[in-house]
């Protein structure tokens, strides 16, 4: 896989590099818990979407099976947040079967994803980001569609569409310098 490139449905995602680690923390502002796999890679090489377990090292359940750490992606999504795309989103859902259907089909996706790698009773049936019948985080969806490639989460799809508009995308270090998503790096 190359850096940029999202892993394909079903594929387990890269190692995780203690360098790769440091790089994420570094982009939270601290420690990365329960990483499983690196599930996509900005132009920059650094890791912008992680795959993380079903549950905390301390038991806590954890649903959220794709986290984007990227502090650029992030800040990109919470605009488009701020600009209303979540409801303009979710008013089409609702009016919208065939994109309900394929909304449904993302979030029974990530289930079985998530499952593969452990079964959590609280949280079975429970997905992320609204699935399937809400919008509530565009950072969700878009982390799922990175890492899992496109046509497979339509509202993830569509917000990394509205970026690319606006000329922010992975393959353009999300609108910065190559290597400037890390803190501390040029």
């Amino acid at each position: 896989m190359t850096a940029g490139d999202g892993d394909r449905p079903g594929s387990p995602g890269q190692p995780v590099s203690q360098e790769d680690l440091d790089a994420v923390s570094a982009q939270l502002g601290r420690p990365v818990r329960a990483v499983r796999a690196v599930a996509h890679r900005c132009s920059c090489a650094q890791p912008d979407v992680l795959q993380t377990e079903p549950q905390l090292p301390d038991g806590t359940p954890f649903p959220t099976l794709y986290y984007l750490t990227c502090p650029r992606a992030t800040s990109a999504i919470g605009t488009l947040e701020a600009d209303g795309v979540m409801r303009e989103m979710a008013d089409r859902l609702a009016a919208d079967p065939e994109l309900a259907g394929a909304y449904r089909a993302a979030h029974e996706a990530y289930l079985a994803e998530r499952e593969q790698l452990g079964h959590v009773e609280h949280i079975a049936g429970i997905s992320a980001g609204g699935m399937p019948d809400r919008v509530k985080c565009l950072h969700v969806l878009v982390a799922h569609s990175l890492a899992a490639g496109p046509g497979v989460n339509p509202l993830g799809d569509e917000a990394l569409g509205i970026l690319a508009e606006r000329g922010i995308t992975p393959g353009s270090a999300w609108g910065g310098t190559p290597g400037g998503c890390v803190p501390g790096t040029p």
